[in-house]
């Protein structure tokens, strides 16, 4: 026999009405009696019609996620806690994977009427599309956006003090030739932990070794490593912006038979997969990448259903985890 929402309402021990508010995510339910239909929904194995909620409330129960790669494994994980955190709350995602070049893809989701609304993960043309989706009055949340300021409301990382911390790690371990790698100057991110590497060593009276502008792939760690043994100078510390080119350079430098971190300790930057599974194991400054889901989720609900009344910025910390890449200096 199929399962109705009157058979929910009886396992939960709630109204109907208090399921039926539960289904259409009305904020208006208390959170233990949220809990209480969900886990009687999934007892039951129940799954509402999604066709009939959504023209019941003129919604289409879809939530568009617009992002450039899924060729990195924290991406992957905001991604999959989104997923997760909308599923929870009755929506489904729509993902959409372009290119700053063929970034019509992503405008196709910001037509009204074609969803709910709309999350941004790490936008490159951010002022176009806040204010296309503005224009359309489609609800948004940034999450990893290149703004300091943003005019939306946005969920971030504080990579100042990730960069600092990151550097801080290799003074406290008594290096002074601490070289760091950048990632691409339009990228926030990439500045605000350059600009974090700058003051920690400003702080302890260092001069940097050097910075290089990299593109947060493999092959650029790689060579500016090889760059700096050709150029016969090399440093005992390498703080590089995200985990790829830290890999990158650990790749090069092993090749010559450079002890990692006997003779250069290394630090990236996210806590890619690949942090682990290389050998020795990188120490790294991991983002928080499920709070960041689950922030960004919640925000946008709050905007959906009219409960947000202004723009807001969370910032979330970074953490640093200390493995193999790093010891005192020799």
């Amino acid at each position: 026999m199929k399962v109705s929402i009157v058979d929910v309402a009886k396992k939960s021990g709630l109204s109907i009405v208090t399921v039926s508010r539960v289904l259409n995510n009305l904020p208006s339910v208390r959170k233990s009696n949220r809990e209480r239909v969900l886990q009687a929904m999934k007892e039951l194995d129940y799954h509402p019609n999604a066709s009939a909620r959504s023209l019941a409330r003129g919604k289409t129960g879809i939530i568009g996620l617009a992002l450039t790669t899924l060729h990195d494994s924290f991406l992957d994980a905001v991604v999959k806690e989104v997923n997760d955190r909308l599923a929870e709350n009755g929506y489904f995602l729509a993902l959409s994977i372009s290119t700053e070049e063929d970034d019509h893809i992503h405008r196709s989701l910001f037509q009204e009427g074609r969803v709910d609304g709309v999350i941004l993960l790490s936008p490159i043309r951010e002022d176009e599309y806040v204010l296309e989706l503005k224009r359309n009055r489609i609800p948004f949340v940034m999450l990893d956006n290149q703004q300091m300021n943003s005019p939306a409301t946005s969920v971030i990382v504080d990579n100042f003090y990730g960069g600092y911390e990151a550097t801080k790690h290799l003074i406290d371990l008594g290096h002074r030739d601490i070289a760091h790698i950048s990632g691409p100057e339009l990228f926030l991110s990439s500045r605000e932990r350059e600009r974090g590497y700058h003051a920690a060593l400003e702080e302890a009276g260092i001069t940097p070794f050097c910075v290089e502008r990299g593109d947060f792939e493999i092959s650029t760690g790689y060579r500016i490593a090889r760059g700096w043994m050709d150029a016969g100078r090399l440093p005992t510390a390498v703080f590089a912006s995200d985990d790829n080119m830290a890999l990158g350079a650990m790749n090069a430098f092993i090749i010559e038979g450079i002890r990692i971190p006997q003779q250069i300790s290394i630090i990236g930057f996210d806590d890619q997969i690949l942090a682990t599974e290389f050998h020795p194991k990188l120490t790294t400054m991991r983002q928080p990448a499920a709070q960041i889901g689950r922030m960004g989720v919640e925000l946008l609900l709050k905007s959906i259903s009219g409960a947000a009344k202004r723009n807001v910025t969370v910032q979330l910390s970074p953490e640093l985890v200390i493995r193999e890449t790093t010891s005192l200096r020799q």
